[in-house]
């Protein structure tokens, strides 16, 4: 039988002899080598990274014509004020911001008896000019 010699070398730990591509010392456990990587620099990897932003607003509803502001309908403030002060027991100022449902509402109770007109004479008030309904 032929046997294959296999090119040895000395582990620097233990002094027992130890394979020459070795990298861990099989007699200590020690390691003897430093692992190689694959790459032949031992830098990190190029990482790229692209973050360019092509979003675009098509937002429609902002420069439009049709009385729809930024939020929804242009409002004056004085005129629902007076409105809420001459004919809020009917809704009128309700129905001026469009919001038929609360100006039914407020034609049968009778301004939520009072204390619906009240609430809104004081919030209206307080509302910038113009606001969106």
């Amino acid at each position: 039988m032929e046997e294959i010699q296999e090119k040895t070398k000395y582990c620097k730990y233990c002094g027992k002899q130890i394979v020459e591509d070795a990298v861990m010392c099989v007699h200590c456990g020690r390691q003897v080598e430093i692992l190689k990587s694959d790459n032949s620099s031992s830098a990190q990897p190029n990482v790229i990274i692209n973050n360019t932003n092509t979003n675009t607003n098509t937002n429609t509803n902002v420069n439009r014509n049709d009385g729809y502001g930024r939020y929804g309908r242009e409002k004056n403030k004085w005129v629902a004020l007076l409105l809420c002060i001459f004919l809020g027991f009917l809704g009128g100022h309700k129905f001026y911001e469009g919001k038929i449902g609360m100006g039914i509402l407020y034609l049968f109770t009778v301004g939520l008896f009072g204390i619906g007109v009240f609430i809104d004479f004081i919030s209206l008030l307080f509302k910038p000019n113009p606001y969106y309904v």
